[in-house]
């Protein structure tokens, strides 16, 4: 077994590391997550559950702590027709995803929903973006592609600790068109899910996100045990307080849409 770049590093040692989907949830702000303008609503109880919720009533997002459970919980994001209609499409993270990963997918979902509002086609619902659009740059960043005859393809990092899985040809629109996890597959870190109907912009956003080569930090202490002699240290910072998770009634306002279609 490699040896673990950690050893010597004091438990709150600061570092930025790679590769994203082995280095933990980190300090998740629910204000970092959600970069939605004022005119959302949004809500947050004492346990810790939230609500996001477009002007339309029809794009919910929220979170579901569950701290006795291995994953911790699930953030789960909902589009539908109609305000309080039946779902066109669901995405489900694990609480245990890296904080980047769904900050970049929210991003995304902000973007479409926006370009939306200030055009004749709905994004969020039409998104002609074709597949490759989800998977060519994790095979431009060295993942390995698998090709079975059930009509699913898989997406693994050089490790085989990231994996991204697409149901190519669907039979069933009950199972996800596609899915993502990090970790080893017996016991992974965190997964996503992603039905059939989602926008493949949406699922694009995610997998660059998953495939950057921009370092996130973590202190030693938050990288998962079992996976850490494959994570590496891009630099290291002094050790400083993390700060608190402020509460999300106030989130930064974001500007209009910026990328044309």
């Amino acid at each position: 077994m490699p040896t673990d770049p950690f050893t010597n590093l004091a438990p709150d040692q600061q570092v930025k590391v790679l590769p994203r989907h082995l280095a933990g949830p980190g300090t998740v702000d629910l204000r970092t997550v959600w970069p939605f303008p004022e005119d959302w609503s949004l809500h947050q109880t004492d346990a810790g559950a939230a609500l996001a919720t477009s002007p339309c009533l029809r794009l919910f997002t929220g979170l579901v702590p569950d701290p006795d459970s291995p994953r911790k919980g699930k953030w789960t994001v909902t589009a539908n027709r109609a305000p309080f209609g039946p779902a066109a499409w669901q995405i489900t993270f694990d609480a245990t995803t890296p904080v980047e990963l769904l900050h970049d997918f929210h991003a995304e979902l902000l973007d479409l929903y926006l370009e939306g509002r200030h055009s004749d086609t709905d994004w969020l619902l039409d998104d002609d973006t074709p597949a490759q659009e989800a998977y060519a740059l994790l095979l431009a960043r060295s993942w390995n592609h698998q090709v079975k005859t059930d009509g699913t393809q898989f997406f693994r990092d050089p490790d085989a600790l990231g994996v991204v899985q697409h149901r190519y040809a669907i039979t069933s629109t009950d199972s996800p068109t596609w899915s993502a996890w990090g970790g080893y597959p017996s016991e992974p870190h965190w997964r996503a899910r992603f039905s059939h109907g989602t926008p493949t912009t949406l699922v694009a956003a995610f997998t660059a996100s998953l495939a950057s080569t921009e370092p996130v930090s973590r202190t030693v202490k938050d990288l998962p045990l079992h996976t850490r002699h494959h994570v590496y240290i891009a630099a290291t910072t002094p050790a400083k307080q993390m700060p608190a998770a402020s509460p999300i009634a106030s989130p930064p306002a974001l500007p209009g849409p910026s990328r044309a279609r």
